[in-house]
Formats: C-alpha cells, structure tokens, sequence
C-alpha cells in the first residue's frame, strides 16, 4: 500500500531531519529538539549515543510508559514508581531487524489488582505499538 492508499489525517505530516555529525554519528531534530544517534565503539562508532535500532524500541517503551502514565492519572494513581522495561532480540537472517520485544511495565502497587487487565488493553494499543501492528508504508527519495 503507498502512501496515497492509506487513510491519511490532512495536516498530520510530522517532520523529523537527520544529518551526520561525524563518524557513525547523527543529530535527529524532531520540533526544536536534538539527539544525537550513534553507533557503540565496537561497531567501529564513538558511543554517543543510541543506536537507530535502541531508538526504535525505545519509542514503544516510552508510548507503552505514556500510555500507562495516563492511565494511571485517568485512575488517580500517582506516576512516579511507573516503570517500563524493554528488551529486544535481533533476528538472525536476514534482512536485518529486530526480530522480538519484551516489555515489562512495573506499576505502583497503588492500582487495584482489577485494574491491571484494562491498563494491559491500553499500553497495548499506545500509538507506536499500532504502527508495528499495522506497519505504515515507507517511501524512500533519493534526491
């Protein structure tokens, strides 16, 4: 599916810039704010960073953590011990990806027993985690 099938909110086209910074290093500037990407000196980079891959399962731990944080607000729970932890495997063929996540959302023992099937309902739909499910289209222009 292209980007001209899919169903397409007008006006929600983000945009993010990526330029080198030397090396194996890159600075992503996404609305005013920077970090900087790279490579672990093993892999022939300078450590400055987190690699693109590290990013990637990041932003769904972090949308999971948004998502739960809400949740937690929603129910009066205060945020402050939420926490989520991610850990991923690389698949090993090819082409290169990863290959699995594991997420661990550790909440404050202040949520009700009952509340914890719902709070799994939500993380599980946060933003990010739908974009995996349903996978976007990606056109690359090389300009």
């Amino acid at each position: 599916m292209t980007l001209h099938e899919q169903q397409v909110q007008p006006g929600t086209g983000d945009r993010i810039e990526v330029r080198h910074a030397g090396g194996d290093a890159y600075t992503v500037e996404v609305r005013g704010h920077a970090l900087l990407t790279d490579q672990p000196s093993g892999s022939g980079g300078t450590d400055r960073g987190a690699t693109p891959t590290e990013l990637f399962v990041a932003s769904l731990a972090s949308c999971v953590a948004f998502y739960a944080g809400r949740f937690l607000e929603r129910h009066a729970v205060p945020r402050r011990e939420l926490r989520v932890t991610a850990e991923f495997d690389m698949a090993t063929d090819r082409p290169a990806r990863v290959a699995a996540v594991r997420l661990r959302v550790a909440v404050p023992e202040a949520l009700p027993e009952a509340r914890r099937a719902a709070l799994r309902a939500v993380v599980e739909h946060c933003t990010v985690h739908n974009s995996l499910r349903r996978p976007p289209a990606v056109e690359v222009e090389i300009a």
